[in-house]
């Protein structure tokens, strides 16, 4: 067998490891381990084990993950999150749809916290949706709701997929959070937008949720919250103005969630033990994939079926539009099978040897590739988010339900994505801003 034919012979075994629940990691490290080894020899190969891990894992950016993770996972435990969907209901419930509005915003506030998708939508189905079915909204609608608006941690700062993107990329993080803001409130506020209309002219999908408040009660809810707006805007300030980097970012951050916990005599040792145990075990997993994912790199560069894919891609044509398509179409259709890191680490060693060599802006098209992931996170068969609502509620609502609900949703990705495309500033603005 010719290199290449060895290289394509083990992303098939590699895909069908994953398909058979192999972890990513694993499956992505035998392959390639396998693969050199038949190429050059299993010395060579065995070599590669011995230094890369080592080498890979003390990049000093890869450090903002654990930090930003750690930091989402306080705040979590020490309650500074509880409360939010409480106070935006008070706030917006008056609005068509006000519940589900109420669910998208908190989950905004709630992903910029924690830097995760599967959080936000664990968190968020365990509050929102029993209020909202409380209420006789539809079941689609709610538990769309909040699928969807779980996804909005994988754009909205700090991302662990955008720090994964960038670290991989040889990308500035702290231009990657900045480029994916903007993009994460333009999701949020179309979604905002279709639950405002749909409910407007089917009155009935918002069931009889009537909610009045005094502003007495709003400031209460205000004054339960205020710090984690504070928090995040802290961490997205001092990177915008380059007072610290990403990496320090994380470090500042967690250190305010920490002050503020003590000022609130919320920070107890359990808490802190709890952040902690969730942080290693999702760094642990995270750190896996990520070295199962080098070696794999390596693997497909000796291949050279990354430069081969480059031409294939090119060879139809050079417009940037057939490139987006081709990557569009990989994504879409491998996210309905694997979750998010692991897709993301899987594909880039094939996807960006043909966007450097089509000469695209790394920054926006990340912004592009952590959109794809998104959909894919609510799209069937698998789509993550969608059973993680479904695993929180139990039989009160079922899989097609949800699946159904969101697809409204997946509409309003596809224009958000458009848009991304099309208007390159919306992704690009903000670092060209930076200091």
């Amino acid at each position: 067998m010719s290199n290449i034919e060895i290289g394509v012979a083990g992303i098939a075994i590699a895909l069908a490891l994953i398909a058979l629940r192999v972890p990513i990691g694993i499956a992505l490290g035998l392959v390639s381990i396998i693969g050199i080894g038949e190429m050059t020899s299993m010395r060579v190969a065995w070599g590669m084990i011995s230094a890369t891990p080592f080498d890979f894992a003390g990049t000093w950016e890869l450090t903002a993950a654990p930090m930003f993770l750690f930091m989402g996972y306080l705040c979590t435990t020490t309650n500074m999150t509880q409360g939010l969907f409480q106070a935006m209901r008070l706030y917006l419930a008056r609005l068509p749809g006000g519940l589900a509005v109420s669910s998208v915003m908190a989950s905004a506030f709630f992903a910029a916290a924690s830097g995760s998708s599967v959080a936000t939508s664990a968190a968020m189905s365990r509050i929102a949706v029993p209020e909202m079915l409380k209420h006789n909204y539809d079941k689609g609608l709610a538990t769309g709701t909040v699928a969807a608006s779980g996804t909005l941690g994988s754009l909205i700062p700090p991302s662990v997929l955008l720090v994964l993107y960038g670290v991989y990329a040889q990308v500035s993080v702290g231009q990657l959070f900045m480029a994916g803001f903007l993009p994460g409130v333009l999701s949020a506020l179309l979604y905002i937008a279709m639950i405002m209309v749909r409910t407007k002219l089917n009155p009935s999908l918002a069931g009889d949720a009537n909610v009045r408040s005094s502003w007495s009660e709003k400031w209460e809810a205000f004054k339960n919250i205020w710090p984690l707006p504070l928090l995040i805007a802290l961490v997205l300030g001092g990177i915008f103005t380059g007072i610290f980097s990403p990496t320090e970012a994380g470090a500042v951050g967690t250190t305010i969630a920490a002050v503020i916990a003590l000022a609130r005599r919320t920070l107890t040792v359990a808490a802190v033990r709890e952040a902690v145990t969730q942080t290693a075990v999702s760094t642990a997993s995270i750190f896996i994939i990520l070295i199962g994912s080098l070696f794999f790199t390596r693997f497909l560069a000796m291949s050279g079926v990354p430069s081969a894919f480059s031409e294939l891609i090119l060879g139809v044509s050079t417009e940037t539009w057939w490139i987006i398509l081709a990557v569009a179409l990989i994504y879409l259709i491998l996210g309905m099978f694997i979750d998010s890191i692991g897709l993301l680490l899987l594909t880039l060693p094939l996807i960006l040897p043909l966007v450097e060599g089509a000469d695209l802006n790394l920054v926006w098209f990340g912004i592009i590739v952590v959109k794809l992931l998104e959909v894919g996170l609510v799209t069937p068969p698998i789509g993550l988010n969608v059973y993680v609502i479904k695993g929180s509620l139990g039989n009160s609502v079922s899989l097609s339900e949800v699946f159904k609900g969101v697809s409204w949703f997946i509409v309003m990705d596809i224009v958000a994505l458009l848009l991304i495309v099309l208007i390159p500033a919306l992704s690009l603005y903000l670092p060209q801003k930076m200091f």
